[in-house]
């Protein structure tokens, strides 16, 4: 049996000084750099996901209900948009943008990013990449690599990580969530996110 870690959304936006931070979001990345600098020998596989939002519809509002609409945030090619520089990259070996055309929480409705446009808080992408990547999903990625369990850690606890280990779930993986490596958009969301998960099918390691 195979295992991935899924790093979700740990983007600039979604932490301190971004449009839509949550208060852990740069504490949680830096612990999860901790964590896959002693544990990345424990998967075969570590990949992560990025809101990449171009238009994405009514999920940008100018008076969003923080529910199903949300300011204006991860718009591609934009520094919001890249990793959070307290998330260390270098284990990390593919990423998967989702929701240019549409809210997509789930990291499993993202597409494989061409390797030199990734754009991260360390280095650049490149300016003008010529994009020969296929167009493989996260799940197909996935079990290309016969990968059977995932650990799933990131942002946010209540809305993209929920999704994202939901789906794991749905497409058949064994899944845990490790809580403590989440950034909650808030406290009551946290709680309810964890209990849904385990109602889901979800081990909630806290």
């Amino acid at each position: 049996m195979s295992k991935a870690l899924i790093i979700v959304d740990v983007q600039n936006d979604f932490c301190p000084g971004g449009s839509l931070a949550t208060e852990n979001g740069a504490d949680v990345a830096a612990a999860i750099s901790e964590y896959v600098e002693v544990h990345h020998t424990d998967y075969d596989a570590i990949v992560a996901t990025q809101d990449w939002h171009k238009d994405p519809g009514s999920h940008f509002s100018e008076t969003p209900d923080y529910k199903n609409s949300w300011p204006v945030h991860c718009k591609a090619e934009t520094n919001g948009a890249e990793t959070h520089p307290n998330l260390d990259t270098d284990y990390i070996e593919a990423f998967f943008r989702k929701g240019e055309f549409e809210a997509a929480y789930s990291g499993f409705e993202g597409i494989l990013a061409p390797e030199d446009t990734v754009m991260t808080g360390e280095r650049d992408a490149h300016e003008n990449p010529e994009d020969n990547t296929p167009k493989l999903s996260l799940d197909d990625w996935l079990q290309e690599r016969d990968i059977t369990e995932v650990d799933v850690v990131g942002i946010a606890t209540d809305f993209c990580v929920k999704a994202t280990a939901l789906d794991a779930v749905d497409a058949g993986y064994e899944t845990q969530v490790l809580a403590e490596l989440t950034a909650p958009v808030s406290d009551e969301g946290f709680e309810d996110a964890l209990e849904e998960l385990e109602d889901g099918g979800v081990t909630v390691v806290r």
